[in-house]
């Protein structure tokens, strides 16, 4: 196993059989940790079941691809800006940026190529929905500075990462921007208390070397700060129901999803290693949990 495999890669196998290049390459776009993919894909298939036109497989398809490029293409492009400050944190110093395997010119030019994707997926959206999905690019252009300038860069990733549920709406409908604006902002607060999980890992290196983060802001408070962002976006999630639905039995079917998000919060113990890491995956079953709490309550 290559030492260059970084400690919370979900592939190792995977990755370590690539040749050196392919695999630096793969590793700046974080395919062999497709968490990333999955929590920026589940807002889009909220929004896309929510608005109630069906299934929409295809649309769900081009959204996927979408999210495995785009969110590539942000992590290329977080490498690129913060190189320097990567070389001074443990988890992230062998990046490849960082670390010097992959020039910066590579990496450029890796950020173009995942970049053609996300392009022919655009293509694929009615214009109302490729101009959403355009606004949201000085958005994730700003966000590897805000660590450098707010203890909330989570704040900005939430709006980042929840982007896709205006996408997903706006490519089916128009209307009903009030359940959307309450979806999304839903979505914001669940990446906030996610990432605030996630950046328990970096805690002493981040506060070492001047990184700022919620989970450095919260301190000892951080379980309850997560079960406040995590309770707030299932509120917001049951506001966007209501408003689309006016049935308070709609309602129901979030609670799977709001027992998964306790269970985080109930089990968090930021003093072991491995413990915020896998509360920060299982996200993925809190995304497939509100996908489909979405899918009932959009076309039931």
């Amino acid at each position: 196993m290559s030492d260059n495999i970084v400690p919370d890669t979900e592939h190792r196998g995977l990755v370590a059989r690539l040749p050196q290049v392919p695999r630096d390459l793969a590793q700046l776009g974080r395919f062999d940790r497709p968490i990333g993919w999955w929590l920026l894909f589940w807002p889009c298939a909220f929004g896309v079941w929510l608005a109630g036109a069906g299934a929409q497989w295809m649309l769900l398809a081009w959204l996927l691809l979408g999210s495995v490029a785009m969110r590539a293409a942000g992590c290329v492009y977080n490498d690129i800006v913060d190189a320097e400050l990567d070389r001074k944190v443990a988890r992230t110093a062998v990046r490849p940026v960082a670390s010097g395997r992959i020039s910066k010119r590579l990496a450029w030019a890796w950020l173009l190529a995942l970049c053609a994707v996300g392009l022919i997926v655009l293509l694929q959206l009615r214009w109302q929905a490729q101009a959403v999905a355009l606004a949201s690019l000085a958005l994730v252009a700003a966000y590897p500075f805000m660590k450098r300038i707010t203890w909330w860069p989570q704040a900005w990733l939430g709006l980042v990462f929840s982007w896709g549920a205006p996408v997903g709406w706006i490519a089916l409908r128009g209307d009903h921007l009030d359940a959307l604006a309450a979806l999304y902002a839903g979505c914001a607060l669940w990446v906030v208390g996610y990432d605030t999980i996630y950046a328990l890992q970096d805690r002493e290196d981040d506060a070492l070397v001047g990184i700022r983060s919620s989970a450095l802001r919260l301190g000892a408070r951080v379980r309850p700060g997560v079960a406040l962002f995590y309770g707030g976006a299932v509120a917001l999630w049951a506001l966007a129901f209501w408003l689309l639905r006016g049935d308070w039995v709609a309602l129901l079917a979030l609670a799977p999803a709001a027992a998964h998000l306790a269970w985080q919060v109930a089990t968090l113990d930021p003093a072991q290693p491995a413990n915020p890491l896998d509360r920060f995956r299982s996200n993925r079953w809190t995304g497939a949990l509100v996908a489909a709490a979405c899918f009932v309550v959009g076309n039931a």
